[in-house]
């Protein structure tokens, strides 16, 4: 009995490890992109310009490929929209949070069109791996709370710099207020549940050392980080794990606003 129980968690283990593999293909693709270009450059090409019009070929083959339809592509750039807007907020000298040390052709005032996959990547996990791993969702509070959460956490990346940064009050709220929401997926026949919270933090923590690579590779640099690299503070993963939430709760609202079940 015990043997055979071994057995099937490590076959589920097994196949959500090529599952989650699968549904990181693009954010994987475009983080190898980053490590490659540090060390290859090209003559008629530069690294920004390069990685943009680079991310923007994967995006289309998924498409033509339909390892991505059209509606998740759509999805994917929503929130390369809202990536970019905050990029050009945090970057902009009068706040400095982080810097580009290269910028191509294809910039708005200094920040390279590419960041904004950045954040599309995470979209783009989330709204695959839902797909893979048919997502659901059990004792989901009211979608209008949720969407109200989101433009709170979006708003507070910008005042923070001006006003009380409220990120802990928002993410404290938020653990009370989908304490009992449980994430139920499949890997390959039987139900898994796991609470919402947790896997808030665990995607962020994976996108906090997909963060260390891309500096790394100057892709992009905290000031920190301009003379010598160092490992990006673990600070960090809080603000990650508030971008993770406002891109779980738009995916989750678009796939049930689809499927005609929002609250």
């Amino acid at each position: 009995m015990l043997k055979t129980r071994f057995r099937f968690y490590l076959n589920e283990l097994y196949f959500f490890i090529l599952k989650e593999a699968r549904a990181s293909l693009f954010a994987g693709l475009f983080l190898f992109l980053l490590i490659i270009t540090n060390y290859i450059h090209f003559s008629f090409i530069g690294r920004a310009d390069f990685l943009f019009l680079a991310a923007i070929f994967i995006q289309l083959v998924m498409v033509w490929t339909k390892l991505e339809t059209v509606d998740e592509a759509k999805t994917i750039f929503l929130f390369h929209i809202i990536g970019l807007v905050l990029e050009l907020y945090k970057t902009h000298p009068s706040i400095g949070s982080w810097t580009y040390p290269e910028v191509g052709s294809f910039h708005i005032y200094g920040v390279p069109l590419y960041s904004g996959f950045m954040y599309a990547s995470i979209g783009s996990y989330i709204a695959q791996a839902w797909k893979i791993l048919k997502v659901k969702l059990e004792n989901m509070p009211s979608y209008s709370l949720s969407l109200l959460f989101s433009i709170l956490i979006y708003l507070n990346f910008f005042t923070n710099h001006f006003f009380f940064d409220v990120r802990w009050f928002l993410i404290i709220v938020i653990l009370i207020f989908y304490w009992k929401t449980k994430v139920i997926f499949i890997i390959t026949s039987t139900p898994h549940k796991i609470s919402l919270n947790l896997s808030f933090v665990l995607i962020a923590f994976f996108i906090w050392i997909a963060e260390n690579i891309g500096t790394f590779t100057k892709a992009w640099q905290y000031p920190n980080q301009v003379t010598t690299w160092s490992t990006v503070s673990l600070h960090k993963v809080s603000s990650w794990s508030l971008l993770v939430i406002i891109s779980f709760l738009l995916i989750a609202y678009l796939k049930h606003v689809k499927a005609g079940r929002v609250k």
